[in-house]
């Protein structure tokens, strides 16, 4: 009986859809994170009576046939990269993100790698890195004397010296922006790659046409809705019980049959 393999795909992908639900949920303090979706397809259909077909030699059709579908898979999981709310960190090495856009991360195996998540530290040498200590591209170094930081929305980074009244700009911070922002792979630790799906990065100032503009002291949270993924995740429980109260029903009527004397 078909019904079988067919409530167990719905199952299965169900169960796929509550692992993609409970890893948002997982991630909804994440700093920079962005919400996935899973996007289901059905499988390929018998065609028990053909839809087109003629049903006589007097050249009659059959007008909707009959097709017995063999249940759902998973097309994919893509990335929604809305923008999450911005808090105030007062950090001045905390930056945000508004509009598009990705910070770009030199790993120490030489790759390049793109990041939403702007809680910036210094290393030893005074280098701005992130939390794992990569640090940005291009590398930017705070001078020791400095005591105080100015990042604009521009991307520049004003060090004021002791001793001096004007500030130093020792670097400007630069963005990248992709074709398709959710083709890009995830590395996990707020990391990002590009892939054949996402294209090539294209590296600009932020402010520039296309790209988002800096915010110190602040950080882009998780755009995760709370309420719509316990939502979803009340649908899929739902949907999962549905189709093994289908395979239930399935085996209860094959015993029926093995059961006839």
């Amino acid at each position: 009986m078909r019904s079988l393999s067919i409530g167990a795909t719905g199952m299965l992908a169900q169960q796929l859809n509550v692992e993609v639900i409970s890893n948002n949920i997982a991630n909804m303090a994440t700093t920079g994170f962005k919400r996935q979706r899973a996007e289901f397809q059905d499988l390929l259909y018998q065609n028990i009576r053909r839809v087109g077909s003629q049903s006589s030699d007097a050249g009659t059709v059959v007008p909707t046939g009959v097709q017995v579908g063999a249940g759902v898979r998973t097309a994919a999981v893509y990335r929604i990269n809305d923008q999450g709310n911005v808090t105030v960190t007062d950090n001045p090495l905390d930056v945000a993100i508004r509009g598009k856009g990705y910070f770009e991360v030199s790993l120490p195996n030489g790759d390049t790698a793109y990041s939403r998540a702007g809680s910036f530290q210094l290393n030893s040498e005074g280098v701005l890195v992130t939390s794992d200590g990569f640090s940005l591209n291009p590398q930017i170094t705070i001078p020791q004397q400095t005591v105080d930081i100015t990042i604009n929305a521009a991307g520049e980074v004003l060090a004021k010296l002791d001793g001096q009244v004007q500030p130093q700009n020792v670097g400007r911070i630069q963005l990248a922006v992709f074709p398709n922002e959710a083709g890009l792979e995830a590395l996990g630790d707020n990391l990002y790659r590009n892939t054949p799906a996402s294209g090539d990065a294209a590296t600009g100032n932020p402010g520039d046409p296309g790209y988002g503009r800096l915010l110190q002291g602040s950080l882009e949270t998780s755009n995760v809705n709370m309420v719509a993924e316990i939502t979803n995740l009340i649908t899929a429980q739902r949907a999962y019980e549905m189709n093994s109260k289908v395979i239930r029903t399935t085996d209860e009527m094959m015993t029926t049959v093995t059961q006839m004397r």
